[in-house]
């Protein structure tokens, strides 16, 4: 299931999906990559790559492999399939035979109708979807100072995925490294007017925490989505359970 589209440096890509990228190594992706590029792999920086984010794959044997009919081996992008055309038709017909067969251990919720309307559903993001979605509704920068420096960056849980929050954007803030560990730490929290705050416990057990306190009661910026706004509830939560 397609779920976003992003332009991402090649080792945010690496860092987000590991081998779901189709390498081993952030090394053999870059090379792999490279081969494609004009430059031929001369140039060793962090090029920016295309990046397709996909959710709920499933899996077939070879024999079941298809081959999409009309597909040139030279296109490479933004090519699409609609099942009001016979091309579309055959290939949702296929894929719904196949996954009849394959049982509900494989199945990714196409539904269970053959012949029957195609079904919009929501997918389910795994970390590393979640990541590149957060990345992109804060626009790459920190949702506290606006630093930009994308590999200072970190998509934070508000309420962490082993207490049961989601891999979902509104799950999410943008933060920068350091204001992320004290996240996660709970000496600092968003309260759900949207404002940062920031425990007196910094000072007390380090002594420090000048330019946090400076900090200290400013509105944060969220997403113009409001389905990747943070979560009022999962704010409380974090606020009630986490904060110190």
């Amino acid at each position: 299931m397609f779920t976003h589209g992003s332009v991402l440096p090649c080792s945010l890509a690496w860092d987000a999906f590991k081998i779901g990228n189709g390498a081993t190594s952030a090394h053999e992706l870059r090379g792999r990559i490279a081969q494609y590029r004009a430059d031929r792999g001369q140039n060793a920086d962090d090029f920016r790559i295309g990046c397709r984010v996909l959710t709920m794959p499933f899996f077939w044997d070879e024999e079941d492999w298809l081959d999409p009919p009309g597909w040139s081996p030279s296109i490479m992008q933004f090519k699409t399939f609609g099942t009001q055309e016979p091309d579309g038709r055959f290939l949702w017909d296929a894929v719904m035979e196949r996954m009849a067969r394959c049982g509900p251990g494989n199945d990714a919720g196409l539904g269970d109708d053959r012949h029957g309307q195609p079904q919009l559903i929501r997918p389910r993001l795994g970390q590393g979807s979640f990541r590149v979605k957060v990345v992109d509704s804060y626009k790459r920068r920190c949702a506290i100072t606006r630093e930009r420096t994308l590999p200072a960056l970190e998509a934070a849980h508000i309420k962490p995925y082993s207490e049961g929050g989601a891999h979902d954007p509104s799950n999410g803030l943008l933060l920068r490294r350091d204001i992320h560990g004290l996240f996660d730490s709970r000496y600092v929290t968003v309260a759900p007017d949207l404002r940062f705050e920031v425990s007196q416990r910094i000072k007390q057990e380090f002594e420090n925490g000048t330019e946090y306190y400076q900090l200290n009661g400013a509105e944060i910026w969220v997403p113009r989505s409001h389905q990747a706004q943070p979560d009022p509830k999962a704010l409380a939560w974090h606020n009630e359970n986490c904060f110190r």
